[in-house]
């Protein structure tokens, strides 16, 4: 509003103005803003201004430009608008196209300005000389301030605040046009048109302009000046229609070409009235009498400076003034110019006639009347200027008073309930956390109330210039801030009070708050613990030895050790729970609920201690009662395993014994049957013992005993061991038996019966007394059985499997050995058949040759001999020699040979 306020000022032309100098404005006005220059609707609106501007001059010359940037470079169009607008002659120009010459034209012209009082700021000869279109408008601009606008005096105002003044008289009888600057004033038309019809009314019919209708008016004053007033159009009704605000510049020089227009025939007209008036045309002349009487009673009207309180009335009475102006003066500015007419033709006529010369009687002459019209004038300047600034005044007083209207309406609203508020003893019952939050609330609160400080600070600054600028409403707008005021003082204390409630009650709950933390971090592990020993102590405990029941009761023991610390500990938490207690009721304060952090209260805790205490000499009993179970427990597992520790290893070794008996083939079948025998009848002696072992046993099942750590022996596993003795030494002893039966039914030398039972034995790799299928092939192949991996092979093994394993259990027993042995043997020689054949086919030779296998057997079998012989290498040997020896080993076995 201020800086509104000083725009106004500095646009309204007024009578503190009228003391400036010319220099001085062309110096204020030299120091142009050239930036602006840059804008490009700016930029625009002057090259087209400032072209035709120069061209209006240059054609009295005969010339004109096109580009004005271009066609000022070389200086000579510039001295010559130079010396049109200012009839005198410049230096002779330099005719050169180089461009020192245009350099030189250009100073000259410069120099020219500068005699003229002017001062040209960064403006130089090399920047019009390069185009420098900024540079070139500023200077024509200088140029135009100079020539056409610097020596425009109006009413003791003079440049721009004299043609200012100029419009501002020309155009004030005209509604809707108010000049007050060079820009926008001007974006309507309107204010052209005003000029136009002012002077010249006949070329503009000004009742059917409207102000909504810019471009109309815009271009119909153009078209106008351009055609009756040979005022050239330097402006687009365009560009000044959609630019917010038109260049200053370009207004201000079209506007000078309408006062040099008017000023000038204005000037032609009062020269010569008498040469066109006559007298006798006019025999009704105006009564000075009535003039001055009229100019008597406008006077005092004009001269009341009694203000209106609303901006209605004032305006009202810009409006009958602005009535006087256009519709009551008029008329009698015609009457004393009618009079002063008649007067001077009268006086002419007489003197004339050679007669005396007219005196108007006292008071009535026409000087008296030039004098009231004088104080006519000057009592209506004063007038209007008063009346605007008592507008400006009530302007303010009503955007003042709007403001502080809005403004208290505002803080009003946000005031509304907040004294309760700051009332409220919510904090009393809140927790911890809702304290917290009611603080952080009543923080954003006073931030609020501090960021409406400055509200309340500008009520009560527009309310003090109200009273200031006489404000007809002010005490009802004083009597509204001293309540503002108040609820703000009382807010502020209001505030302080709800802060140092808040932050009392918050330290108050944060002390409880901690000592219910404390009280939770030392409660629950204690209960914890309670729990846990609670548990332990009714625990039902298994124990399976001596040790077990003896750390139980070590354990126990360091437990009761810890009971007195852990009494402390109780008395410690209870402890945290009466002074929270005591601050409640010392504070009163208003506990919303119980411990947030824990559930566990004193009255749990002591409960839980007491069932601890009473819990203990009830676990000692029990641990007594276990210990004298325990101790008997360990007896009976001595007494198991000293019995179990003997008898284990003896069925161990006894059946060690059995298998080296079937294995070692120790004389004849009949030699092993008797000794097995003897060694069944010993085992069948040791029964007693195992009896015995097992009444042992069973006083140890009724004692629910599961392990003895004395002996790696259980009832079971000697009971197996017993049972396996038993069984082995029957199956020993018959088969030694089916062994006699077979070699005597069959026909089985003592020596195949060996031969067999060593390469059974040799394959039994776990004495196991059975072979495996691999096992029984390998044994097979030892004893010259032509089963290989080929196909025929496999279909030959197949076939002796269903015939030793007809059950297809995968394993082949002795006796079935020895059965498929002695049907596929019955046929057969043994190795010593075998070679004492080789011997006499050799003739007692250590070695056979090739060709007598091949005369002494058949094909096949001679060449199989010789396949399966090595080359004989013994000192008695010849080429070609076989050592038949090689033959039985390859057939029955390095072993059985």
């Amino acid at each position: 509003e201020r800086e509104r306020e000083r725009e106004r000022e500095s646009e309204t032309v007024g009578p503190e103005r009228d003391g400036n100098s010319k220099n001085d404005y062309m110096q204020q006005e030299d120091d142009w803003d050239r930036d602006m220059l840059l804008d490009p609707a700016w930029e625009k609106q002057q090259r087209k201004t400032f072209t035709a501007w120069c061209n209006s001059h240059l054609r009295k010359a005969g010339t004109q430009i096109e580009n004005i940037e271009e066609d000022f470079r070389d200086g000579l169009k510039l001295m010559l608008l130079l010396e049109v607008i200012s009839g005198e002659r410049l230096a002779k120009p330099e005719r050169g196209k180089m461009r020192v010459h245009k350099i030189s034209n250009v100073n000259k012209a410069l120099d020219f300005i500068a005699s003229k009082g002017v001062k040209l700021v960064s403006i130089g000869a090399e920047e019009i000389v390069d185009g420098n279109a900024k540079m070139t408008l500023g200077m024509i601009w200088t140029i135009i301030l100079r020539f056409a606008i610097q020596d425009i005096s109006v009413e003791e105002t003079s440049a721009k605040e004299g043609l200012l003044l100029w419009c501002q008289r020309k155009t004030a009888p005209y509604k809707n046009v108010n000049i007050q600057n060079f820009h926008i004033s001007w974006k309507d038309g309107l204010g052209f048109c005003a000029l136009i019809h002012r002077h010249r009314p006949e070329l503009i019919d000004y009742g059917k302009l409207r102000k909504d209708d810019p471009m109309t008016n815009l271009n119909t004053a153009f078209d106008v000046a351009e055609k009756y007033l040979d005022i050239p159009k330097m402006l687009d009704a365009e560009d000044i229609v959609g630019t917010a605000r038109p260049d200053e510049k370009a207004i201000m020089t079209y506007v000078s070409s309408f006062y040099h227009a008017f000023s000038g025939a204005q000037k032609v007209s009062q020269g010569t009235p008498l040469n066109v008036m006559n007298f006798y045309t006019y025999p009704i002349c105006p009564s000075p009498h009535s003039l001055l009487e009229w100019i008597r009673r406008t006077i005092p009207w004009l001269e009341n400076r009694v203000p209106e309180n609303t901006m209605q009335a004032m305006q009202q009475k810009l409006e009958d003034f602005r009535d006087y102006r256009r519709l009551h003066k008029p008329p009698k500015v015609q009457e004393k110019c009618q009079l002063e007419i008649n007067f001077n033709t009268l006086q002419t006529k007489l003197r004339l006639s050679n007669r005396p010369a007219f005196m108007p009687s006292e008071g009535k002459m026409v000087s008296d009347i030039s004098s009231a019209w004088g104080s006519l004038e000057g009592a209506e300047k004063g007038y209007e200027e008063w009346l605007l600034n008592e507008i400006r005044r009530l302007e303010r007083l009503d955007h003042l008073a709007e403001k502080f209207r809005q403004k208290a309406a505002i803080h009003e609203a946000w005031t509304d309930g907040k004294e309760e508020m700051l009332q409220q003893k919510d904090y009393e019952t809140a927790s911890l956390s809702d304290i917290k939050a009611l603080l952080k609330k009543h923080e954003a609160f006073e931030s609020d109330l501090a960021a409406h400080q400055d509200r309340v600070e500008q009520i009560a600054a527009i309310a003090q210039e109200l009273n200031e600028l006489e404000y007809y409403d002010s005490p009802s707008v004083n009597a509204r801030c001293q309540q503002i005021c108040d609820q703000w003082d009382s807010l502020g204390v209001l505030t302080q009070k709800r802060s140092e409630a808040l932050q009392r009650t918050e330290k108050l709950l944060e002390t409880i708050d901690q000592l219910y933390l404390e009280f939770a971090k030392r409660a629950a592990p204690f209960n914890n613990w309670m729990e846990g020993a609670m548990e332990d102590l009714q625990d039902t405990f298994i124990v399976h030895t001596i040790e077990e029941i003896q750390g139980l009761s070590t354990a126990h023991e360091q437990f009761k050790a810890t009971l007195p610390e852990a009494d402390k500990e109780r008395q410690a938490i209870l402890g945290i729970h009466n002074e929270i207690a005591k601050i409640v009721q010392t504070y009163h304060v208003n506990m919303a609920g119980t411990n947030p952090y824990t559930t566990i209260n004193p009255q749990e805790i002591n409960a839980k201690w007491d069932k601890v205490r009473q819990l203990v000499p009830q676990r000692d009993q029990a641990l007594i009662e276990e210990h004298a179970r325990q101790q008997n427990n360990e007896r009976l597992r001595r007494q198991f395993a000293n019995q179990a520790n003997v008898i284990g290893p003896w069925i161990q070794t006894k059946m060690e014994e059995i298998g080296r008996i079937s294995i070692e083939m120790h004389g004849t079948l009949e030699d092993q049957l008797t000794h097995l025998r003897q060694y069944e009848k010993s085992i069948v002696n040791y029964k007693p013992k195992i009896d015995q072992l097992e009444g042992d046993h069973q006083l140890i099942q009724e004692a629910l005993i599961f392990d003895n750590k004395h002996t790696n022996y259980t009832m079971e596993h000697i009971r197996v061991g017993w049972e396996q003795l038993l069984t082995t030494i029957a199956r020993t002893i018959n088969e030694i038996e089916n062994q006699i039966l077979t070699r005597d039914a069959k026909g089985i030398s003592q020596d195949q019966m060996n031969e067999f039972r060593a390469s059974f034995n040799h394959f039994d790799r776990d004495h196991s007394g059975k072979l495996g299928a691999e096992e029984f092939k390998a044994c097979l192949i030892s004893l010259g059985f032509d089963i290989g991996n080929d196909a025929q092979g496999e279909a030959e093994f197949a076939r002796i499997m269903s015939i030793v394993d007809p059950n297809r259990l995968g394993v082949i027993t002795f006796q079935a050995f020895i059965d498929f042995m002695s049907r596929e043997t019955a046929d057969t020689d043994t190795a010593d058949q075998v070679m004492t054949s080789f011997k006499v086919l050799a003739g007692d030779k250590n070695y056979i040759l090739a060709d007598e296998l091949r005369r002494e057997l058949p094909p096949d079998q001679a060449e199989y001999c010789i396949a399966r012989m090595t080359p004989y290498t013994g000192p008695d040997a010849v080429p070609g020699a076989l050592d038949y020896m090689s033959f039985s080993t390859a057939l029955y076995g390095e072993s059985d040979l």
